[in-house]
C-alpha cells in the first residue's frame, strides 16, 4: 500500500517539475554512493572548456552533497523544489503550458551558470530553487504562507526570510540573494517591463519547445495568475498611474 501511495504521488507531480525533482534525487544519490565522483558534477570553467565536460552546467544544478553536515539543507532544498516548482507549474500563468515553464527554468539556469562561472560557484541547486520560489512569491504576493513554528506572513516576504534563515544555518545567505536576483530578472523581463512600462517582451518561448511540450487543457489553476498591467489607458488621467490590481493578488 505504501509503495502504491508513493507511486501515485510521483505520477501526480507535473511533468517538468517531475524531471527536475527526479534529477535532483538521482545525481546526489549516485554521488553519495560513489558511482560517479561528485567532483565531476561541479561547475568548473577549465573542465568545461578544456576537457569538454559539457554536462557540468546541468549537473551543478542537480547535484548537492549528501553528508552529515549538509543532509538537512539537502532535504530542505528538495522540499522547496517540490512545493514551489509544482505550485508554479500548475498555477494560472503556466497551468497547461509546460513549454513556457521549461523556458523559464532554462532562462534562470543559463543566467545562473554564467554567474556561477564568473563568481566561481561550484553548485547551483539551492540558488536555482530560490529563483523559482521568488517568481512564485511575486505572482502570489498577497497569499499567506506558513513557515517554521507556525509563523505566517505574505508570500512576498518569504524569499527574504529564507535569506535570513540561511544566514544563520546555511551558507551566509548571499547565494539566496543571487537566486532572488535571477528570479527578479526573469519576472521583470517577462511581466513588469512589457506590462507596466510598455516595453518589448524579450522573453518568448521558442517554438521548438512547443513541439515537444505542447500546451494542454486541464490542470490545477488558482495560483500564480499573471499580474495585471498597471499602465493607464490613454483616457485615464495622469494621477491614476499605478493603481492597477496588485501583483499575484488573491483570486
Amino acid at each position: 500500500m505504501a509503495t502504491n501511495d508513493i507511486g501515485d504521488w510521483f505520477r501526480n507531480i507535473p511533468q517538468i517539475s517531475k524531471y527536475w525533482f527526479t534529477g535532483s534525487v538521482i545525481f546526489p544519490l549516485i554521488g553519495r554512493i560513489g558511482i560517479i565522483s561528485p567532483l565531476t558534477m561541479f561547475l568548473d570553467y577549465d573542465s568545461i572548456v578544456y576537457r569538454f565536460q559539457i554536462w557540468r552546467p546541468l549537473t551543478s544544478v542537480l547535484y548537492f552533497p549528501i553528508l552529515p553536515q549538509t543532509g538537512f539543507m539537502y532535504l530542505l532544498n528538495l522540499y522547496f523544489l517540490y512545493s514551489y516548482s509544482t505550485r508554479l507549474e500548475t498555477g494560472g500563468v503556466y497551468d497547461g503550458k509546460p513549454a513556457d515553464y521549461l523556458y523559464m527554468l532554462i532562462f534562470n539556469w543559463i543566467c545562473l551558470v554564467i554567474i556561477g562561472l564568473i563568481a566561481e560557484l561550484r553548485l547551483l541547486m539551492n540558488i536555482m530553487i530560490i529563483s523559482v520560489l521568488y517568481i512564485w512569491c511575486q505572482l502570489n504576493r498577497e497569499q499567506i504562507v506558513q513557515f517554521w513554528f507556525g509563523t505566517q506572513f505574505k508570500a512576498m516576504y518569504l524569499p527574504w526570510i529564507l535569506v535570513g534563515f540561511n544566514m544563520i544555518v546555511g551558507n551566509g545567505g548571499w547565494h539566496d540573494l543571487l537566486g532572488i536576483f535571477v528570479g527578479h530578472l526573469y519576472f521583470f523581463l517577462m511581466f513588469k517591463y512589457p506590462q507596466d512600462f510598455g516595453g518589448y517582451q524579450f522573453l518568448q518561448t521558442p517554438s521548438i519547445l512547443y513541439k515537444y511540450f505542447p500546451n494542454r487543457r486541464g490542470g490545477v489553476s488558482g495560483f500564480g495568475v499573471a499580474p495585471a498591467t498597471r499602465r493607464p489607458d490613454d483616457n485615464q488621467q495622469r494621477h491614476s498611474w499605478g493603481r492597477g490590481q496588485q501583483l499575484g493578488g488573491d483570486q
